[in-house]
């Protein structure tokens, strides 16, 4: 996959509004990755803020939606990981500001 490909992926990724925070889940820190392979099926890997969020469909169905747009991804497939553990350090410039943190 292409780098311009990627950041495509990565924009439409920016349009998922993590509902508690207000802030996408790419400035959050929460998607990790994303591979498109010759088939069309993108995989999204990402995790939460916490385990047992119980937003994890929504996001899901919300990143499904997302990369529905893009014609090169067929299907999307959401790998929710744990390791390595979000923490505030994952989160870009832009998020620590909009929520004040340091």
């Amino acid at each position: 996959m292409d780098e311009q490909l990627k950041e495509n992926l990565m924009g439409a990724l920016e349009q998922v509004i993590d509902p508690e925070l207000g802030i996408d889940i790419v400035n959050i820190g929460l998607v990790y990755d994303v591979e498109l392979d010759d088939d069309g099926l993108c995989t999204v890997s990402m995790t939460l803020t916490t385990m047992g969020c119980p937003l994890a469909g929504v996001l899901t169905e919300q990143v499904q939606m997302a990369l529905s747009d893009i014609p090169e991804v067929k299907d999307t497939n959401v790998n929710l990981v744990w390791n390595p553990p979000w923490s505030k350090d994952r989160m870009s410039r832009y998020a620590k500001i909009a929520l004040g943190i340091r």
